[in-house]
């Protein structure tokens, strides 16, 4: 399976846009192939430790770190080797289908390399306001080895009627893709017993104005 095959990646876009009309969520197991999950694995074990830090909450001056709120390390994902670049190109080539079938204007995307250590979580949270960001879609991939429902770890995703209610639960299973609206779906990662390997990233709009850059530059 080649992830960059233009019919197999309209027909992944395809699937996803349904959900996201249906439901404003979408999962899609084995989404990427087993290969480009292991390139992109040995990729984020290549990174220098410097390079991941400890993950915080908030944005620019509201950002602080909160180890009882989220214990994951992480590192932004920029062109530094191959299997970077092909990610970064394959979100390029997601975005335009989705635009193109969900006319959402999606202008930019990021995205990061996530260690949860065994016991680490992430605590309920959205990933963004309604009317105060201009994240839209979120995107997880997993790219741990195997995984087993014993191994814990799983996303959990809360009705947004009912925030009370689990409307879904995703075993960090290699290659599974979930897609969801970044602004209506409280979510949170469980403890796992294993480490735990993941990229999480953000499409955003262009919420630029006169007097201000939006994504930041």
């Amino acid at each position: 399976m080649n992830p960059f095959d233009s019919e197999l990646l309209e027909q992944l876009s395809e699937k996803i846009a349904s959900d996201l009309r249906e439901h404003g969520l979408s999962v899609q197991e084995n989404a990427l192939p087993e290969a480009w999950v292991t390139a992109l694995r040995a990729s984020m074990m290549a990174f220098p430790p410097t390079l991941f830090r400890s993950a915080g909450v908030g944005r620019m001056g509201d950002h602080q770190r909160s180890e009882a709120i989220r214990r994951d390390r992480i590192a932004w994902i920029e062109p530094l080797d191959d299997a970077c670049t092909a990610w970064l190109d394959w979100s390029r080539g997601l975005q335009l289908c989705l635009n193109r079938q969900l006319m959402l204007g999606l202008f930019s995307f990021e995205s990061h390399f996530a260690h949860y250590q065994p016991g680490a979580f992430y605590k309920k949270h959205r990933d963004a306001f309604k009317g105060q960001a201009n994240r839209v879609l979120s995107v997880v991939t997993y790219l741990n080895p195997q995984w087993q429902a014993c191994h814990g770890g799983e996303l959990v995703i809360y009705d947004p009627q009912d925030e009370a209610r689990e409307l879904r639960r995703v075993l960090p299973k290699p290659g599974t893709l979930v897609v969801f609206l970044s602004e209506d779906f409280l979510h949170e990662v469980l403890p796992a017993t294993v480490d735990r390997y993941s990229i999480a990233g953000w499409y955003r709009v262009n919420s630029s104005g006169r007097h201000r850059i939006d994504p930041p530059v």
